[in-house]
């Protein structure tokens, strides 16, 4: 069956124990769409949100990399494993004999502008090869903190030892190594044990759809799914065109506005109100065509 050209974006509910990956191939072939990528993975044993592009949405979907986003944590404490997560083999267990009120005097300090060493079990890349490839060789290399925010870590639930957190946070930030870091704080160690992505920006999980359901739907109710591809870039300025400026831009000219900042990115409209794509301004402020949809009227 030839794929087919479809645009738009999908709220996935990924299901535990699949990676990212396969879970876009899967929304691939459920929408026969010639085109697909993610905005981000989310490790096989994490749930939750994970937005898909399918067709020309793809062109706009690394404004979603830096997204904020919000998770729903698991830790399991007085167990820590090679992996800060439940995939990995247990090399210590502790006794643990924590209070809400121990734990809601560390929290704190993971709070704000944390400097965070990524895990070797990471995508991370040096000389060229992701971090994971190495440390299931047993090879572990130095990793230079990095600058990540936590705007907010909220205590869920403490029953016996699990803890359960909800963390708010700006993008690099490895819950993992946040669960590892808490548990050290602590004095008994700890691993993540499940996680689960409520939010990406501004999308959130209610508005999600499983696997299951959209395989169950009929076609044009799964079409019905899809988000339009300028969703990815609702924070941008918006700049509405005459026809001459839409013509212009579709040609690859650039086009002059007052008060145009050197540097501002601008989603672009036609005088129908139909979505062009993504300009930036350049040095003589003018706004320069940077990703066009390829279906532009």
């Amino acid at each position: 069956m030839a794929k087919r050209k479809v645009d738009g974006v999908l709220l996935l509910d990924k299901p535990e124990g699949i990676t990212s990956n396969l879970a876009l191939q899967k929304a691939r072939r459920l929408f026969n769409a010639e085109k697909a990528g993610h905005t981000g993975t989310l490790d096989p044993f994490a749930t939750g949100l994970l937005p898909l592009c399918l067709g020309e949405a793809t062109k706009f979907s690394q404004f979603l990399l830096d997204a904020d986003k919000v998770y729903l944590a698991e830790l399991h404490l007085g167990v820590r494993t090679t992996t800060a997560d439940p995939e990995g083999e247990v090399i210590e267990t502790r006794p643990v004999a924590v209070t809400r009120n121990d734990i809601a005097g560390i929290l704190p300090r993971f709070i704000g502008a944390i400097d965070q060493v990524p895990p070797m079990h990471s995508a991370i890349k040096r000389d060229g090869r992701p971090l994971y490839e190495l440390a299931r060789k047993g090879v572990e290399v130095e990793r230079q903190a990095r600058r990540v925010k936590v705007y907010g870590i909220e205590l869920l639930g403490l029953a016996g030892d699990r803890l359960t957190v909800r963390v708010d946070c700006g993008k690099g930030v490895y819950v993992r190594t946040l669960a590892e870091d808490i548990g050290a704080a602590l004095g008994c160690g700890a691993h993540l044990a499940a996680l689960r992505r409520e939010q990406v920006g501004p999308f959130a999980i209610e508005d999600a759809v499983s696997l299951a359901e959209l395989e169950a739907m009929a076609a044009d109710a799964r079409d019905a799914e899809l988000l339009p591809p300028d969703c990815l870039i609702e924070d941008l300025a918006r700049l509405d065109l005459d026809v001459e400026s839409a013509w212009q831009i579709r040609h690859g000219q650039a086009i002059w506005r007052a008060g145009l900042r050197v540097g501002d990115l601008l989603r672009l409209y036609d005088p129908a109100g139909r979505f062009l794509g993504v300009a930036e301004v350049d040095i003589e402020g003018k706004a320069a065509p940077k990703r066009l949809l390829a279906t532009a009227p």
